[in-house]
C-alpha cells in the first residue's frame, strides 16, 4: 500500500512543488535581495516557532504505538540541542532578522496546520508529509544559494544543512506512520492540498516583498 499512498499524495502536490515557484527559482539563481531574505526569515520564523507544538499536539492525540513513535521521533529532532528554532535563529541573525508581526500569508499556513490537525491524526499526518516530503530538495537548494550568492557564512547554513539531512528521514516515517493508519484517500489527499497551497501562498507573498 506504501507506493499507492505515495503515489496518491504526489498526486496531490503535483503542481505546488515548492521548487518551481518563482521565489525559489529567484533564491536559486542569486537574485534575491538581502531584505527578501531578511523578511523572509522574519516569517519562516513563525513557522519553525509551531512546528514543534504541531508535532507535540499530534503525538498526544495518538496511542502507544509505532505511529505515535514516529511523530516523537520528529519532535526529538526538532528541540534536540541546538534546537532547529535555535540554528534558524543563526541563519536569522545573519541577515539581520527583526521580531516582526505575523504576515497574513504566514497566519494563514500556521492556521493550516492545526486545521488538520483539528481533523484527525491521519489528517495532520498527511499535512506534515506535504512540506516534509520537498524538504531535503528545499534545504539542499537554498544552502547552495546562500553559500554561492549571499556571503552566508558556517552558522547561517547550520539550519539549512540539518534539514537537509534529516528531511528525508522525516518525511518515511511520517509516510510509513500514516499507511499504518489506514487513512481514507480523499482525506489525506484534501489535506495535503491544504499544506501544499498554504505554503504556496506564503512564497506568493514574499514575491510582493519590494525588492
Amino acid at each position: 500500500m506504501t507506493n499507492h499512498l505515495a503515489n496518491s499524495l504526489e498526486l496531490a502536490i503535483t503542481d505546488r512543488k515548492l521548487l518551481s515557484h518563482p521565489f525559489y527559482q529567484r533564491w536559486e539563481a542569486g537574485e534575491l535581495s538581502f531584505d527578501e531574505l531578511r523578511h523572509y526569515a522574519e516569517q519562516y520564523r513563525y513557522f519553525e516557532e509551531m512546528l514543534p507544538r504541531f508535532l507535540g499536539h499530534l503525538a498526544e492525540e495518538l496511542p502507544e504505538g509505532a505511529v505515535r513513535d514516529s511523530v516523537l521521533m520528529n519532535l526529538k529532532d526538532e528541540v534536540a540541542v541546538p534546537s532547529h528554532l535555535e540554528l534558524f535563529e543563526q541563519f536569522a541573525t545573519f541577515y539581520d532578522a527583526l521580531e516582526a508581526p505575523i504576515s497574513l500569508a504566514m497566519q494563514r499556513l500556521v492556521n493550516a496546520y492545526f486545521e488538520v490537525l483539528i481533523e484527525s491524526p491521519a489528517a495532520a499526518l498527511a499535512g506534515l508529509w506535504a512540506y516534509e516530503s520537498q524538504g531535503t530538495g528545499i534545504a539542499d537548494s537554498k544552502a547552495e544559494g546562500l553559500e554561492r550568492y549571499y556571503g552566508a557564512n558556517s552558522d547561517a547554513l547550520a539550519f539549512w544543512l540539518a534539514h537537509g539531512s534529516i528531511e528525508g528521514d522525516h518525511a518515511k516515517w511520517t509516510l510509513e506512520a500514516l499507511e499504518l493508519l489506514k487513512p481514507d484517500e480523499n482525506v489525506v489527499h484534501h489535506s495535503v492540498r491544504i499544506i501544499a497551497d498554504a505554503w504556496w501562498e506564503f512564497l506568493d507573498e514574499r514575491e510582493l516583498v519590494p525588492k
